[in-house]
């Protein structure tokens, strides 16, 4: 391992911004300081630049084992480093399914060999591995996963009594998709009437309804509070869900969180006229007055989490009728970038966006030694030049799919550099073929 001495560069860390110097050395930052010396640390200098914690995803769907057409965990964890994410949960709807303990550790497996950036797996709850789930340790990963509406991979659990069970029988984060299947199915069926397969995409919003998430969310929710339950809820996508979360108590102390995913902050069904399948994402990205509410409770802290909810699918598939059309998209390589703008338009501060995607999902999975620029933390860096204008193109982009529903945007701010545990994994465009990624662990 090379030791590393990042000077003067702009540290955005625990809502400060300060210029400082970070040593890096085996895994770890041994020292922050005014100014430091080492003759023996290869010296980088971020003079000008802003050195932000290293981006955790809760929410990413690498496609390892079973579907690598669309990706895999060497491609996609390639392509998160090159934004800026250095650590990810993935999600257990592979082919075969993360539903045993000998899936989840098969996967973790395959990590280990191929992973550019640090990872965890999310243990799948169906409706019917609940002893399964019982022998799972609550640090053996980053929480279980329950999909309370269908998406990709159909892991739909509907079974009450088995979630309450699910519930009722373990410690960890359980996170959840939330769509009520009755409503997205009456809704589907009349519009199927009306075009056959070949549905508008302008009308996913109103099929996979906000109406649809309430119902599922709310009732989700209640369960949780009488169970006393640890809930997540993934991909906020409606502004009336907002009201179902609190701002008047410490993460920490919360037991029922959110996640907002970029994509629902960004796009809105103006967009559906433009990109059409391309942003087809389930929960489907709805009306600018849902985002407009989405964003006001992101900036409240109602929800606590910025997440990407990566899911590539090939451009063939997603050249489908409406019906055959896999909904989801690619966003590790571009969130970052993305939220900044955000900020270049004065939305929203850079220490909130640190703490969004950073602080907070450390806190909310309480994960060992990441989420922050402390001495004896892993060094997970990332290094932003915030006046550095690029264009997305299909030639700088890293996912296996090849495409994005960022295409032909231009961004204000470029990722000069990704360190994973101090070892220099992104470079000006460039990628390091050595990995140093680290399966998570948690402090629970």
């Amino acid at each position: 391992m090379s030791k590393y001495l990042i000077k003067n560069g702009t540290i955005v860390n625990e809502n400060t911004i300060q210029v400082a110097d970070i040593l890096v050395d085996n895994n770890v930052i041994l020292k922050i300081d005014k100014s430091i010396s080492d003759s023996n640390a290869t010296v980088i200098d971020a003079s000008g630049k802003y050195v932000f914690p290293g981006v955790i995803d809760d929410q990413v769907h690498f496609r390892e084992p079973g579907l690598t057409q669309k990706g895999t965990i060497a491609s996609e964890s390639r392509a998160a480093v090159a934004g800026g994410i250095t650590t990810y949960m993935e999600q257990p709807n592979t082919n075969p399914q993360t539903t045993t303990i000998e899936k989840l550790e098969e996967k973790f497996a395959l990590a280990a060999n191929s992973s550019f950036a640090n990872y965890s797996f999310l243990f799948g709850g169906t409706n019917d591995n609940l002893e399964e789930l019982k022998k799972l340790d609550k640090n053996a990963c980053s929480g279980v996963k329950l999909f309370l509406g269908s998406s990709t991979g159909n892991m739909l659990v509907d079974n009450e009594e088995v979630i309450e069970k699910i519930f009722r029988n373990t410690e960890m984060v359980i996170s959840a998709h939330c769509e009520d299947e009755t409503t997205i199915k009456n809704n589907l069926a009349k519009y199927k009437e009306q075009y056959g397969d070949d549905i508008p995409t302008k009308y996913h919003p109103l099929i996979r309804s906000a109406e649809a998430c309430y119902l599922s969310s709310s009732k989700a929710i209640a369960l949780a509070k009488k169970t006393g339950a640890r809930f997540h809820v993934f991909h906020l996508s409606t502004g009336i869900e907002t009201s179902l979360f609190r701002n008047d108590i410490p993460l920490k102390d919360k037991k029922i969180t959110a996640e907002v995913c970029l994509h629902h902050l960004w796009f809105s069904d103006e967009d559906y006229a433009s990109k059409g399948n391309l942003i087809k994402w389930n929960p489907a990205v709805k009306t600018a007055e849902d985002r407009a509410q989405l964003w006001e409770a992101f900036l409240d802290d109602r929800i606590d989490v910025l997440a990407t909810d990566h899911a590539p699918h090939t451009l063939e598939e997603k050249d489908n009728v409406y019906t055959k059309a896999p909904s989801g998209g690619p966003l590790v390589q571009h969130a970052l970038p993305a939220i900044l703008e955000k900020y270049h338009q004065g939305k929203i501060s850079l220490e909130k966006i640190v703490e969004k995607m950073c602080h907070n999902p450390a806190i909310l999975f309480e994960i060992d030694r990441r989420g922050y620029i402390r001495e004896g933390y892993f060094a997970d860096l990332v290094l932003v030049d915030l006046k550095n204008s690029w264009t997305v193109t299909k030639e700088n982009i890293a996912y296996k799919c090849g495409w994005s529903p960022f295409e032909g945007n231009t961004f204000n701010s470029k990722i000069s550099h990704t360190f994973v545990n101090g070892h220099l994994a992104y470079e000006n465009g460039n990628f390091s073929e050595k990995r140093n990624a680290k399966r998570l662990t948690f402090n629970r």
